[in-house]
């Protein structure tokens, strides 16, 4: 099979912005333990690494651990509510299809569930546009792990001198590094706005249409 270019994002904060969802989620898990919950701002710089770190983060800026059940009703209410405020950031849709058109490829590499970023991209519309799914449970290992990436390529059938990886979070950045791959910082997104090692910085989704084919001629 000929080699084709992959582009494989990361979701929250890259493709979806899901912040008010999360935070919506996470301030009512903090409700039920007589807690008081989150800005948005605040809750920012906790996402990431995933929903168990997440709502570990949470619960130490209140003083406390997690206890048995807390990610569990967490992961439950969210799937329940993934899609109230979460959008698209703009010109995702028509990115896709113009970088689709001169035979570009795309996957998500995301530390997200399985079950909450199949339901997300079904509400949005999005599950077409990608080849493979690399989510938090699809494999032993999550970012910034190579494994992760690499096995998200492999699930699309690419290759690794055809990948470039697009993501908000320094995991991305360093994942793409340890595997070699050239990276694209989001700077839309919810992490630092000085990332390290980044082969290119992209302020907003549309400019993905130029900067990859350029990364990747």
């Amino acid at each position: 099979m000929a080699a084709f270019p992959l582009l494989v994002f990361d979701l929250d904060g890259t493709l979806v912005d899901s912040l008010p969802d999360l935070t919506a989620a996470l301030n009512r898990v903090m409700a039920t333990k007589g807690l008081p919950g989150f800005t948005p701002g605040a809750v920012k710089p906790m996402i990431g690494d995933g929903t168990k770190m997440l709502i570990a983060r949470a619960l130490a800026a209140r003083g406390q651990s997690p206890n048995p059940g807390d990610h569990e009703r967490f992961a439950a209410d969210y799937a329940a509510h993934v899609a109230v405020e979460t959008r698209p950031y703009p010109h995702v849709v028509e990115t896709l299809a113009a970088l689709e058109a001169i035979g570009w490829r795309f996957a998500i590499c995301t530390n997200k569930s399985t079950a909450a970023t199949e339901a997300l991209l079904k509400v949005l519309d999005l599950r077409r546009w990608f080849a493979a799914l690399g989510c938090g449970d699809s494999f032993a290992v999550h970012k910034p792990d190579p494994a992760h990436l690499l096995g998200t390529i492999a699930m699309a059938g690419g290759r690794i001198e055809q990948a470039l990886m697009t993501g908000d979070h320094r995991n991305d950045i360093a994942v793409a590094e340890a595997c070699q791959v050239r990276s694209i910082f989001a700077a839309w997104g919810y992490g630092s706005p000085t990332p390290q090692h980044a082969t290119v910085v992209a302020q907003h989704f549309a400019e993905l249409a130029q900067i990859a084919p350029r990364l990747l001629p």
